[in-house]
């Protein structure tokens, strides 16, 4: 249950004064649907009101305040005219600029004669003083002291900055007084201030440094979230440490035929990561690694062999992907393999229906299956296994920590080997996968071609890539030709692979395929097969073909606007080519003009192919919130803290829990009390499922 304490911050977001059922929504879909949200809404800059003394001394293009006399109206003779309010003081004279202003309203708020306070950007139009839509007008002897310096806001469409303002000064007085979850000698040695404090701060700053990533407010906040992260994960992670395991070690035989049908030897990443896994398998815990590699780095074998270490014991595993066409990719590569060492190997998805589907099941509860390959299909309640001992989950992203949980249910102390081929910056790994042990392979296997990239304009170069493809194909190479991805917008996407694939297709002959993500899934297979088999020369396709598709003979890479991609996304693409023997090439085209970041994107493309350097310039180039953002979901959204800027902070925070765990695990203590009211306050409340209730 949620803490007492904090029900006044997580009533509606319309329960504001200033808000209401309108403009409720509108701050719901800005921040989000509760009062706790606005406060976690930070200012994005400050406005300083300057008070000046008269009209004359009034700069050009600051904000100011002022106290003049009400002397004229001039209501528009146009509709689309202004509303003009002459003022005057003892040095000149100065207009007041409404637009779109109905009715005698304004005659009788600022009636002639008055005396008011009025605040508002000053700029000189035909030499005259004048402020248009001022942000605060009243009489002058009822005037609130005007604050000096005043936060702005992210808004949304419909959403102005004064009720949004008003309602957050409004949750800011409903925050109380916490008990302090931090230790006391951190938080004297960082120089930070109590908790309610850093967040009155933070939304009534005085000076640049109150707003400042790194001021003592917002590091403050920061390190809060990033705990409250931390701690959430060391919870889930101590949870599976006591679950009971088993020891799975096998004695070989098979990994050592599967050893010798392979063509090359294990790279050293790969014998070190094999190391780690065999260790943790042979723990009576519960294994929970993740095994990072890059695309092509080789992470297919390691599962098998880890699958492999549990079939000699006599037990079963599973190996699980997010698509169809990629569990029967996973099954055609590890069949042959299989065969060599005598492992009975299946596959289940979606697709098998009826008797073939049944006739699964049954050797499969029967233990007459060794390894069961599939989709999400696996999860389904009739699916049983004799004996599953090992769970390998591909693109961990696509999925959710419950179904990896739903998995590790089917069997008995279940080991979780999780792998993603998206490398993932290590300061995001930590607050993603904390709750892990990591394993990387950073080293290609023998063999594998770099692939050739070149950027280039496509306004001077496009028509000379079209025309070198015949030669290409001739030669027996393949090429994937990818259309960008235009404002997120599934129907523009399509037009643009539309258009693309008939130009080529009239130039080239009918060998030219079109994928894209408005095509049933069955449909997107056929092509796609067909552009394996050999059946296509060329596939084009909107982004649905960045995860995992496998045509070694496919060596050139198209893409168009590139600029348009992110760096991870690119990385990924460019990963389809250079899986065969043949030299293989990226084409980056891009349209101008290219803007710094697109700039930076394109070069660090050309210039490495390895994927944690990628990463790692992906995250300084577009911020955490990016990285962590829609694109991969499962990673989760920091309000307040920035992992680009608060790194050492995060890193502190994971010492910090793993602290915790070690001293106070079901946080009973008085610390301990205060950190439940934490992991509730940023809505981690999964994690205190795992503590007796206290």
């Amino acid at each position: 249950m949620r803490p007492e304490i904090l029900f006044p911050l997580f009533a509606p977001i319309s329960s504001l004064p200033g808000l209401g059922p309108r403009l409720g929504k509108l701050a719901e879909r800005l921040a989000g649907p509760h009062v706790v949200d606005l406060l976690w809404h930070k200012p994005s800059g400050l406005i300083d009101r300057m008070a000046v003394g008269s009209i004359a001394e009034a700069p050009d293009g600051r904000v100011v305040t002022l106290t003049v006399r009400v002397d004229g109206h001039a209501p528009p003779v146009q509709a689309n005219r202004p509303y003009r309010i002459r003022c005057t003081d003892h040095t000149g004279m100065m207009d007041l600029v409404f637009f779109h202003v109905k009715g005698d309203w304004l005659g009788k708020k600022l009636p002639v004669g008055q005396k008011i306070t009025v605040s508002g950007k000053a700029e000189r139009f035909n030499g005259q003083l004048q402020i248009v839509h001022p942000d605060y007008y009243g009489p002058a002897e009822d005037s609130p002291p005007l604050a000096k310096v005043e936060p702005t806001y992210p808004l949304t469409g419909g959403l102005n900055p004064k009720p949004l303002r008003t309602a957050i000064q409004a949750a800011l007085a409903r925050a109380p007084d916490m008990p302090e979850w931090q230790d006391a000698a951190w938080l004297k040695r960082q120089g930070w201030p109590e908790w309610k404090s850093a967040l009155t701060t933070l939304h009534c700053p005085e000076t640049e440094r109150d707003i400042d990533p790194n001021g003592p407010a917002r590091a403050r906040l920061a390190f809060d979230e990033l705990l409250a992260n931390q701690l959430a994960l060391a919870l889930v992670r101590w949870h599976q440490r006591r679950l009971s395991g088993r020891e799975v070690t096998g004695d070989g035989r098979l990994r050592a035929k599967v050893a010798a049908a392979l063509p090359y030897t294990l790279t050293g990443a790969q014998q070190r990561s094999l190391a780690d896994i065999y260790a943790d398998m042979g723990q009576p815990v519960r294994m929970l690694r993740l095994l990072q590699g890059d695309v092509g780095s080789g992470k297919t074998v390691v599962a098998l062999m880890a699958m492999l270490n549990a079939v000699e014991t006599g037990a079963q595993a599973a190996l699980m992907a997010p698509t169809e066409i990629l569990a029967r990719q996973h099954a055609d590569s590890l069949a042959p393999l299989a065969d060599a060492a005598g492992v009975r190997l299946a596959i289940l998805t979606g697709r098998d229906k009826g008797k073939a589907r049944q006739a699964v099941l049954d050797r499969l509860l029967s233990g007459e299956i060794d390894i069961l390959v599939g989709t999400h299909a696996i999860f389904q309640e009739d699916v049983a296994f004799r004996d599953l001992a090992l769970a390998v989950i591909d693109e961990q992203h696509k999925f959710g920590v419950h179904q990896r949980l739903q998995l590790a249910a089917k069997g008995r102390g279940v080991d979780t080997l999780v792998m993603t081929a998206t490398p993932i910056p290590r300061t995001l790994t930590l607050t993603a996968y904390g709750d892990m042990d990591v394993s990387r392979l950073d080293e290609k296997p023998p063999g594998r071609q770099p692939v050739k990239t070149l950027v280039m304009p496509a306004a001077e170069k496009l028509d000379e890539v079209v025309h070198s493809l015949p030669r290409a194909i001739r030669n027996g190479q393949r090429i994937y030709w990818v259309c960008p991805l235009v404002e997120e917008s599934e129907t523009v996407d399509l037009a643009a692979a539309t258009f693309r694939h008939a130009t080529l297709r009239e130039f080239l002959g009918d060998r030219v395929g079109l994928v894209h993500g408005k095509m049933k899934g069955a449909e997107k297979d056929a092509v796609m097969a067909a552009f394996a088999e050999g059946q296509l020369d060329v596939l084009v396709a909107t982004t649905v073909i960045e995860v995992g598709v496998n045509v070694p003979e496919a060596t050139i890479m198209v893409i168009e606007h590139a600029e348009r991609f992110g760096l991870a996304q690119l990385h990924q693409l460019r990963g389809r080519v250079g899986r065969g023997t043949g030299a293989s090439t990226c084409l980056l085209l891009y349209e101008r003009p290219l803007g710094e970041t697109a700039r930076a994107r394109l070069e660090t493309m050309r210039d490495t192919e390895d994927g944690f350097i990628i990463a790692e310039k992906d995250l300084e180039l577009r911020g955490a919130g990016e990285v962590l953002g829609t694109r991969q979901s499962g990673l989760p959204e920091f309000r307040l803290a920035d992992v680009t800027v608060h790194g050492e902070l995060l890193a502190a925070a994971r010492d910090d829990a793993q602290l915790i765990i070690d001293r106070d695990p079901e946080l009973e203590k008085p610390r301990g009390q205060a950190l439940r009211v934490l992991l509730y306050l940023f809505e981690r409340d999964a994690a205190v499922k795992y503590l007796r209730s206290g």
